[in-house]
């Protein structure tokens, strides 16, 4: 798990640690993970739960570059005061959704999908919609007859 790679590798948990609470059920606290190297499974693959990588930047570049240069691009989410500098960075992301200020929280009037090795297609809005259908085109030429 990222959890158990995060933990073998070494890597400073901000807060968290993934061992899953004796009650009833199963309970894993959220984890923060400080400054994973780039090439680190919990960078470089997608993860799903709770689990965060946090790292430092220095310029959009360097962050994009960053960000586009994994296998996967489901979503991203840019955190930002300067609404104008996320959407710049955000139009630059290679995945399939991006949300600003926001946790990804899909809706069904978009449609939702991954780029890279998240998917091709998509399913919801109009577009995901036209997916399941199947066109039909019938071409009339007149005829010289």
């Amino acid at each position: 798990t990222f959890f158990q790679d995060s933990k073998d590798k070494g890597y400073n948990f901000i807060t968290g640690s993934g061992d899953v609470e004796e009650k009833k059920g199963f309970w894993i606290q959220p984890a923060i993970i400080d400054n994973p190297p780039n090439d680190s499974k919990i960078i470089q693959e997608e993860q799903f739960g709770l689990i965060l990588p946090v790292q430092p930047y220095s310029d959009e570049e360097e962050v994009i570059k960053r960000a586009n240069s994994t296998n996967s691009g489901l979503g991203a989410c840019v955190w930002s005061k300067d609404e104008k500098a996320a959407e710049r960075i955000a139009l630059r992301l290679e995945a399939g959704s991006v949300f600003i200020n926001s946790f990804e929280k899909p809706t069904p009037q978009a449609i939702f999908g991954g780029h890279k090795e998240s998917g091709i297609g998509g399913e919801w809005g109009t577009q995901g919609l036209l997916s399941y259908c199947n066109p039909h085109v019938i071409h009339l030429y007149k005829s010289k007859l």
